[in-house]
C-alpha cells in the first residue's frame, strides 16, 4: 500500500542519527534535493562520522554533532530518524508531544517511488534472498534496482526507477517500524524465517516477531502479494491474517494451496497457474546448506510473482556466487578454506553455517556483542560440528564460554582482542580439508564497528595469512 509523496519543500526537517552507512547520507542529500531546510543531529563526533560527512560536503545542511539537543526538535516542522534511532527514544517523544510527524528513509520512500516495491525481511536469509531475487529480476529487466538494509540507500536510487520494473529492497525490523506506523507495505512481501534476534531493542520476542509481521500487514487483498513459507511454524502463525495474496514455498507440493516453489528429488519445482515444472538442479546453487536453498525458493516464489519467467530464474540461479560477508569463501591456503559469515549475527543464523558445512572439519570462531539472546542451541551446534572453536573478545563471550565448558568443550586460548589474533590461532589448528568459519552468532560491537566491519578485518587478516603461505 503507497501514500501521496510528502511535501517537504519549504519545509524544516531534522535528521536524527546520520550514521556510517550510505542510508543517513542518501536520506540527507534527498531533503536538500526536495527544497527542505536541513539540520542533522548525531550523538558522534565529526571525526566519527568523517565518511559521511565528507560525501555531504558544500551542501546546505546544519550539524549538531555530538549531542541532541531540545532546540533542534523545537525547530523542525518533520523529524526523520535513522533506523539505529529506537522507536523508544526520549527525543522522538519530545517530538511527538511537540506534534512533529516523525519519518524514516522507507517512509519516505515508499511515498515517493513510482515502481513496485518488493521488500524482503527475516532473521536471517534476507540479504542472500534479496540478492538472488534481484538477479533474477535483472535476468527480466536488466536496469532493475536493488537497495535498502545491506548499505544502499533506496532514496538515492528514484532517479534510476521506472514505474513498470520492480525494486528490491532488503528491509529490518527497524526499518518496518517506521513503515508500520505510517500504514505502509510492499507490493510483495518476503518473509524468510524469524527466530529471536534483537532483543537488546525490542522488550520480547513477541514484540520482535510482530514487528517483522507488519510488511505484510497493510498489503490490499488480491493486488500484492505475501511470500511465505507455511512449513515454518512461527513464520504460519505470524502470517495467518496476511492479507495479500499467498505465494507458498518451501513445504512441497499441494494442489489446494497453489502457487507453490518447492524442492523435491534434487530439483527446484514451481507450479504457477500451470502444471509443475523444473527451476533446475540444487546442485546448481553455489551456496552450501538447506537455508540457501530456502532463500533460493523465496527469491523463485517472489520473482514468479511479477512476471519472470522460469528460463529467466534457472539461468539466475546457476549464475548466483552468494554475497560478500555470507558464507563468502575468502581464501584457500595449504588445504583449508576461510569463511567469511560475519552477517551471522543471530544464533540461528550460525547454527545454519556450521551446519552448511557438517561434513568438513570446522575450525570456529564466535564470541561478541550480547544482543540478549540465548547462546545455548549455538554452544550446543559448536560442541557437535566444530573441531575447535577460538573466541573473540566481547561482553557475550563469558557465556560462550560457560556454556561451552558445560559441553566438555575448551576454547582455544583467552579471547582474542583483535582479528589478526583470532585468524592466527585458528590457522594454527587447521588442517588440510578443514574450514575455517566466522559465524559467530552475535553483534560485533566493541572489538569492530559492525558485522560488515568484523567481516573485512576477517577478510584482510585471512588475506595477510595467504601472502605468508605464498
Amino acid at each position: 500500500m503507497n501514500a501521496a509523496p510528502l511535501v517537504l519543500r519549504g519545509k524544516r526537517v531534522l535528521l536524527i542519527g546520520l550514521g556510517a552507512r550510505k542510508g543517513g547520507v542518501g536520506v540527507a542529500r534527498y531533503l536538500v534535493e526536495q527544497g527542505a531546510e536541513v539540520r542533522v543531529t548525531d550523538l558522534r563526533s565529526a571525526d566519527q562520522l568523517a565518511a559521511s560527512l565528507a560525501d555531504l560536503d558544500g551542501l546546505p545542511i546544519g550539524w549538531t554533532l555530538g549531542e541532541h539537543r531540545e532546540e533542534d526538535i523545537a525547530w523542525a516542522d518533520i523529524v526523520v530518524r535513522n533506523p539505529a534511532v529506537p522507536a523508544t527514544s526520549p527525543w522522538l517523544a519530545l517530538a511527538r508531544e511537540q506534534g512533529k510527524p516523525v519519518e524514516m528513509e522507507m517512509t519516505l520512500f515508499f511515498r515517493a517511488c513510482p515502481a513496485p516495491i518488493i521488500g524482503v525481511t527475516g532473521t536471517k536469509g534476507k540479504t542472500t534472498t534479496t540478492t538472488l531475487l534481484h538477479a533474477m529480476l535483472r535476468e527480466h529487466w536488466p536496469d532493475a534496482v536493488l537497495a535498502g538494509n545491506m548499505g544502499v540507500s533506496a532514496l538515492a536510487q528514484l532517479s534510476d526507477l521506472r514505474p513498470d520494473v520492480p525494486i528490491t529492497l532488503e528491509l529490518s525490523s527497524f526499518q518496518l517500524e517506521g513503515l508500520d506506523e505510517h500504514q505502509l507495505s510492499p507490493h510483495i512481501a518476503v518473509l524468510t524465517n524469524i527466530a529471536p534476534d534483537h532483543l537488546d531493542r525490542y522488550d520480547s520476542f513477541d514484540e520482535y516477531a510482530g514487528t517483522k509481521a507488519s510488511i505484510f500487514r497493510w498489503q490490499t487483498p488480491r493486488v500484492d502479494f505475501a511470500v511465505f513459507d507455511p512449513g515454518d511454524p512461527l513464520v504460519k502463525q505470524l502470517t495467518y491474517a496476511a492479507p495479500g495474496q499467498w505465494v507458498l514455498y518451501g513445504s512441497g507440493y499441494r494442489p489446494d494451496l497453489k502457487p507453490v516453489v518447492w524442492v523435491e528429488d534434487g530439483e527446484f519445482w514451481a507450479a504457477w497457474e500451470h502444471e509443475p515444472v523444473s527451476l533446475g538442479s540444487v546442485d546448481a546453487l553455489k551456496i552450501p546448506g538447506e537455508h540457501a536453498q530456502r532463500n533460493a525458493l523465496a527469491a523463485a516464489a517472489a520473482a514468479l510473482a511479477v512476471g519472470v519467467s522460469v528460463a529467466e530464474i534457472r539461468r539466475a540461479i546457476a549464475g548466483f556466487t552468494g554475497v560478500t560477508h555470507r558464507l563468502e569463501p575468502i581464501a584457500t591456503i595449504n588445504g583449508v578454506t576461510w569463511i567469511n559469515d560475519s552477517a551471522a549475527t543471530a544464533p540461528s543464523a550460525a547454527i545454519a553455517a556450521l551446519r552448511a558445512y557438517a561434513d568438513r572439519g570446522i575450525i570456529a570462531i564466535s564470541g561478541g556483542y550480547d544482543k540478549r539472546l540465548a547462546m545455548d542451541d549455538v554452544a550446543e551446534e559448536l560442541a557437535r560440528s566444530a573441531r575447535a572453536v577460538v573466541l573473540l573478545d566481547g561482553t557475550v563471550t563469558p557465556q560462550l564460554i560457560e556454556l561451552l565448558t558445560a559441553w566438555g568443550v575448551e576454547p582455544v586460548g583467552d579471547p582474542a582482542t583483535s582479528m589478526d589474533e583470532a585468524v592466527a590461532r585458528a590457522a594454527s589448528l587447521a588442517r588440510r580439508g578443514d574450514v575455517v568459519l566466522l559465524s559467530p552468532g552475535c553483534a560485533s560491537f566493541g572489538l569492530f564497528r559492525d558485522e560488515f566491519h568484523r567481516g573485512d578485518a576477517f577478510r584482510e587478516a585471512v588475506l595477510r595469512l595467504a601472502e605468508g603461505a605464498s
